[in-house]
């Protein structure tokens, strides 16, 4: 099966960095997804989830807002904030999930509904 190479890139430093079959990005616009051989694009990305799948599982990261550059073979996320929704204890991913409507919580857009986001990381716990 074919995958591209994602990167997510905070001010911290990479958080994910690793090939995926596909990935659905919060675009300024709604929600789109690429996969391996996608055309070329540069998009602002809003305040959401970006939801990640693997060859065998499913990931997620919530994030308040950033730009992504995608190519064929790649794609590169910087963003402002970021908090990864998925993975370790439940103890850990309980605290995650509260940081992460905190870092969505932060962004005062007008248009943006903050209650799908949260409703949308919910469904990760």
């Amino acid at each position: 099966m074919s995958t591209i190479k994602l990167s997510i890139v905070t001010p911290n430093g990479s958080i994910f960095n690793d090939d995926v079959k596909t990935v659905t990005l919060p675009g300024k616009e709604g929600e789109f997804g690429v996969l391996p051989g996608h055309s070329a694009l540069v998009s602002s990305l809003t305040v959401g989830v970006i939801v990640i799948e693997k060859e065998d599982s499913t990931e997620a990261v919530a994030i308040n807002w950033g730009h992504v550059k995608v190519d064929e073979n790649s794609v590169d996320v910087l963003v402002d904030g970021a908090i990864a929704l998925t993975g370790g204890k439940d103890s850990d991913l309980a605290k995650n999930i509260e940081a992460a409507k905190e870092l969505v919580n932060s962004v005062k857009e007008s248009n943006i509904s903050v209650a799908a986001v949260e409703a949308r990381i919910n469904s990760f716990a």
